[in-house]
């Protein structure tokens, strides 16, 4: 991914209001991300943890999407859980359902579309093995492979807030 600056971020939001643009945290150590590692910029905001970013590049340029995702509640869950997006498999609780209200008139009546994504939506670096998950993967396919259905996978999610 091309580097980008806060403002092109700020100014790209499809489905989020001007003040929660506004009050939206950057990811911390921006300036030092690793921009060539990633496929999609996503964080979770660090003064609102119920709320992430996804910063796509696209065709058409940089479409970003304010997600919103609800704290564990009550005793802590076991078992393995799947991120949608990059099929990276991780202890139950660092895999988290994320809702993004639709782009336009869809959004301001409320409709939302939700996918399970990998907590810290570090999805890029799990790919390329910058990160380990807690699971073993069971997937063996080449990275660039799951690299490749990652771009399908997210433009799909994408083109489901677009519409």
């Amino acid at each position: 991914m091309e580097p980008l600056t806060i403002d092109e971020i700020r100014g790209s939001f499809v489905n989020s209001t001007r003040s929660l643009v506004k009050a939206m945290t950057p990811p911390r150590g921006f300036t030092e991300l690793p921009w060539e590692s990633l496929d999609f910029l996503g964080w979770r905001d660090p003064k609102a943890p119920n709320r992430g970013y996804l910063v796509v590049r696209r065709a058409g340029g940089v479409t970003s999407i304010a997600l919103t995702t609800q704290a564990a509640a009550g005793k802590p869950r076991r078992g393995t859980g799947l991120c949608d997006l990059c099929n990276t498999a991780h202890q139950i609780t660092n895999v988290a359902l994320f809702a993004a209200r639709r782009a336009g008139t869809a959004g301001r009546d409320g409709n939302t579309v939700g996918t399970y994504i990998c907590a810290d939506l570090a999805c890029s670096l799990y790919l390329r093995s910058l990160r380990d998950p807690e699971v073993p993967q069971g997937e063996t396919i080449a990275p660039e492979l799951r690299i490749e259905r990652l771009s399908t996978r997210l433009d799909s999610f994408v083109n489901r807030v677009l519409t």
